[in-house]
């Protein structure tokens, strides 16, 4: 009995992860727009990682009219420096301000840069991890346009350390959230969004209220697609894995740190965590632990790797070995989460210097 109970879910969500892959959205190559574009690069200690970032922004075509803006918050380690020797007057240097009570570090550094993009049609958040490829910028903006979308969140591929947990990620939208029932629905509730990179109408930014309506929002990625929606906006997700990489992460502490300051805020409350864990437990760590009960461990195991396989494949990740170590992955991300809901209990959520 307790096969059935596992193995139909499996069987039904791994279905769900193909459908919506099929049904991914891919900004276009080598796309031309006319439309006065401003890329928003926030900065805070990223004197060490910034250049390829910052070489991947110089070098974009297609988009004649393109102005890029950075903004040092508050770096104490020559982020400003390194930025002034890469790229020189090409891009406009801003020195940001301490965000005031109230506000959260990188939602007030967006938020100053959104001010000093003067009269842009479009906004291009992108952190100092992700570096673009010549035409990115040209196709998300047009895919914006062409899908006629408030916000459009093209995820890029995730390279680098944490191989077992980062794809996690692309990983649960495409298994647990109805993509195109997302994009139709009013719900902000119904939301999703990766701040890594994140393409924004203008007008559509302001009239959801920008960054200041998700100021003290620790997931202001998230936080600005729902203001979007309760604006009246549209949003929508899409694979950026062929136009953009991101290595969030140089080691396991600091991944363990990243997601520490925001799991705890994923889940809506405690008990909603917990739900989800052991339903993540249940389904794809139960069935490899039995697998010598009987066949159905066994297909079990296996549509829950297919899934993750899938998931892989069409966000430009690695299909194998890691889709085999899912329920490794699944255990690992349950301890993210304790961990997570641990350290607010204590206050000892701390980013880049600042207390969370």
């Amino acid at each position: 009995m307790i096969g059935w109970l596992l193995l139909v879910p499996l069987v039904l969500l791994t279905t769900h992860t193909a459908v919506n892959a099929l049904l991914l959205r891919r900004p276009r190559r080598d796309a031309v727009t006319d439309e006065h574009i401003a890329v928003l690069l926030p900065l805070r200690d990223e004197a060490g990682r910034v250049t390829p970032c910052l070489e991947s922004l110089l070098a974009q075509r297609g988009v004649p009219n393109l102005t890029i803006h950075v903004l040092d918050d508050g770096s104490t380690d020559g982020t400003a420096d390194v930025v002034r020797a890469v790229a020189g007057d090409r891009v406009r240097l801003h020195h940001g301000v301490a965000p005031p009570d109230g506000w959260l570090g990188k939602p007030h550094a967006c938020h100053q840069l959104a001010a000093a993009a003067g009269d842009a049609d479009v906004l291009v958040f992108v952190d100092a991890d992700v570096i673009l490829e010549p035409d990115a910028i040209a196709g998300a903006a047009t895919l914006l346009r062409d899908e006629k979308v408030t916000l459009l969140s093209p995820y890029p591929r995730i390279v680098g350390s944490g191989r077992l947990v980062q794809p996690l990620l692309q990983w649960s939208w495409l298994t647990f959230l109805p993509l195109r029932a997302m994009e139709r629905s009013p719900r902000p509730s119904l939301a999703a969004a990766g701040g890594q990179w994140l393409v924004v109408d203008r007008a559509g930014y302001e009239q959801a209220g920008g960054h200041a309506a998700v100021r003290d929002d620790i997931l202001e990625d998230i936080g600005l697609a729902r203001a979007v929606k309760r604006s009246g906006g549209r949003i929508a997700l899409a694979d950026g894995s062929r136009l953009a990489e991101c290595r969030m992460y140089e080691s396991w502490g600091e991944l363990a740190d990243g997601y520490g300051k925001s799991l705890w805020a994923s889940f809506g409350s405690a008990s909603g965590a917990a739900a989800v864990v052991v339903l993540l437990l249940l389904l794809y760590v139960v069935p490899p632990l039995l697998i010598v009960t009987g066949w159905w461990a066994v297909v079990a195991y296996g549509v829950g790797v297919a899934g993750r396989m899938v998931s892989a494949v069409a966000t430009g990740g690695r299909a194998f070995p890691d889709s085999l170590l899912h329920p490794v992955s699944v255990v690992v991300f349950a301890g993210l989460v304790i961990r997570s809901f641990s350290m607010k209990r204590r206050g000892a959520l701390r980013w880049r210097g600042r207390a969370v």
